[in-house]
């Protein structure tokens, strides 16, 4: 049986090796899937009706793999919104999504983008805090999960 400092050890190693790539949805449609569907399908019960939509053929994506494996992504729309930020269950707390989000932040910031905002689920408020985004409404609901508005100003 491994002790929990040799599994943060094998984490932190495993996620050192991930690899962040820029994909469009026509490059990278199956993996973008493999990750959505678990995460918003899967465990919070989103319809697949709602999940999947137009924006995503407009959509800068990113991808996070590691070993070729598909294990987080989030959408970028028109260099001023994130959405659809998704991590596998078994990769969360690991700093995948962090990195993923600064990826996202540093490219918006590179096309010019004055500020983001985002949709967070409510769980996740503290996560957007730490990036340095502001809730900037109050709760409500959408698909039936509580989200509140963020914002960071660049």
């Amino acid at each position: 049986m491994q002790t929990k400092s040799s599994q943060t050890e094998i984490s932190s190693e495993m996620a050192s090796k991930v690899i962040i790539q820029q994909v469009t949805w026509l490059e990278a449609e199956n993996k973008l899937r493999a990750v959505r569907t678990p995460v918003f399908i899967e465990e919070q019960f989103v319809t697949p009706e709602f999940e999947w939509d137009e924006i995503d053929y407009s959509a800068v994506h990113l991808l996070a793999l590691f070993a070729d494996e598909p294990i987080a992504c989030l959408r970028i729309i028109h260099y001023e919104k994130i959405g659809r930020m998704a991590v596998i269950k078994r990769w969360r707390g690991l700093g995948v999504g962090a990195t993923l989000l600064l990826e996202a932040i540093n490219i918006c910031k590179k096309h010019g983008s004055k500020s983001i905002c985002l949709s967070a689920q409510t769980h996740a408020i503290n996560f957007y805090l730490k990036a340095g985004f502001e809730q900037t409404s109050e709760e409500y609901t959408d698909v039936d999960i509580p989200h509140v508005d963020m914002r960071l100003d660049l």
